[in-house]
């Protein structure tokens, strides 16, 4: 946390700046105070934040990427010392993250009784997924052009439907549209008439229109002015890279880095700039297999992305908070801190890991714990045979500490195919791995 500590207090140090110059070092100072109070809040130091406050009294209600405050993350994790810190202070006990979510929803829904009942007697009351919420009026999401894929929902088949994933706000199915396979995430009807959640769904739905590329799912329409809300996909039939490795364990050289170049292929296709798409939840159960031969791979499920406008190739987008999945996370992730589309790289390299090592990152640690470990600077170890020199050094550089010098997909994609050149076919794999 030094570096970060220093930071701040060279942005708040006595200089001869004025104007633009130094509303934008303001600005910057505020970010990074930011960024502080949430960190030590996430780590339950309860003398840090008040010492922040007592810099800095509108710190309290800071806001991260996604709404979310100090209190939020105190009550998410039951640190009550900090949150009596934080109330004390003048925190607004109601407040509601993008999701809707009221710090008391987050202490119910992690279990954390004591902090429920300091919540409860400082009025804080139980909004969002985890509470009772509900819109009293419907919120029709405008989005452009939607003759070119609205889709009527009498033309989906759900008779022989099945179940294959779950997520906060509803569950993905395989149904049939005009005779056709395909998977159908289904909005639960009781979060139908839910502002954030239309709002969720609308994003990734134009997120979606815009995307078009051979490792990524493809976008096949919309139900966005019926109940419930629903978005349709084709239906890949080879199943999850998760189940994938669980089934296979340790993958082939050659395998993982065919699969590796697909994923590369489709991040670099969504990082183009100017307009960049950080995906922020890569994990294995987001990569889709298309077929039962697995052969190729596509890149799927952006509910948790984002399109940056980019100005030029060196901005950090003023983007913190805990999003995505903790075992795959990057460490400035975890710690609230500004990032940008190299997480996806840091999470590519936790998935590569886990093709050649046959296990998820630490996988004897819990998925929190795990994401703690790595930003405390921690990296897996390596000892998989089919690690050579050139992939474990792409591997070591893609989960490097520093943004920066991660490399982009795009030089993922040329160093992998300079590895894949020099690799033994698979026929040859127990020679290369005896």
């Amino acid at each position: 946390m030094s570096s970060e500590n220093s930071a701040s207090g060279a942005d708040s140090s006595g200089s001869c700046t004025s104007g633009p110059d130094k509303d934008k070092q303001k600005d910057k100072a505020k970010v990074n105070r930011t960024s502080l109070i949430l960190w030590h809040a996430h780590q339950s130091d309860a003398a840090a934040v008040r010492k922040l406050l007592e810099e800095d009294r509108t710190l309290v209600n800071a806001r991260d990427y996604d709404n979310r405050t100090p209190l939020h993350v105190a009550s998410l994790h039951g640190w009550v010392d900090v949150a009596k810190c934080l109330l004390e202070y003048g925190a607004d006990v109601n407040a509601q993250d993008r999701w809707r979510n009221t710090p008391l929803a987050d202490a119910e829904g992690g279990q954390k009784l004591g902090m429920v009942e300091l919540l409860k007697s400082h009025g804080g009351l139980s909004f969002g997924q985890n509470g009772s919420h509900f819109e009293p009026k419907p919120v029709a999401p405008p989005l452009p052009n939607k003759c070119d894929w609205e889709i009527d929902p009498s033309e989906l088949d759900f008779t022989n439907s099945v179940r294959i994933g779950k997520g906060s706000f509803g569950e993905i199915l395989k149904a049939h549209w005009r005779g056709t396979p395909v998977a159908v995430k289904r909005i639960l009807p009781s979060l139908s008439d839910d502002r954030l959640v239309i709002q969720d769904f609308r994003h990734e739905v134009n997120l979606l229109v815009k995307v078009r590329h051979p490792n990524i799912v493809q976008f096949l329409g919309a139900v966005t002015d019926k109940k419930p809300l629903l978005l349709i996909t084709e239906y890949l039939r080879g199943g999850d890279l998760h189940q994938h490795l669980k089934e296979k364990g340790t993958l082939s050289p050659l395998t993982a880095v065919n699969f590796a170049l697909d994923i590369a292929r489709g991040l670099a296709y969504l990082h183009n700039e100017p307009e960049v798409i950080i995906h922020r939840d890569l994990k294995p159960r987001n990569v889709l297999l298309v077929n039962s031969s697995a052969d190729h791979l596509k890149v799927g499920d952006f509910g948790l992305s984002k399109l940056i406008k980019v100005k030029n190739s060196h901005d950090v987008y003023k983007m913190t908070g805990e999003t995505g999945s903790y075992r795959y996370m990057a460490p400035e992730v975890f710690k609230h801190r500004r990032y940008d589309k190299k997480v996806d790289v840091f999470s590519f390299a936790m998935i590569l890991y886990e093709m050649l090592e046959g296990e998820p990152p630490f996988a004897s640690y819990e998925p929190y714990d795990a994401a703690k470990h790595v930003a405390e600077g921690h990296r897996p170890t390596i000892r998989g045979k089919g690690f050579t020199p050139e992939l474990r050094q792409l591997t070591v550089e893609c989960w490097s500490a520093e943004m920066n010098q991660r490399p982009s997909f795009l030089e993922i994609l040329k160093r992998l195919e300079k590895i894949k050149e020099n690799l033994p076919t698979d026929h040859h794999w127990h020679l290369f791995s005896s």
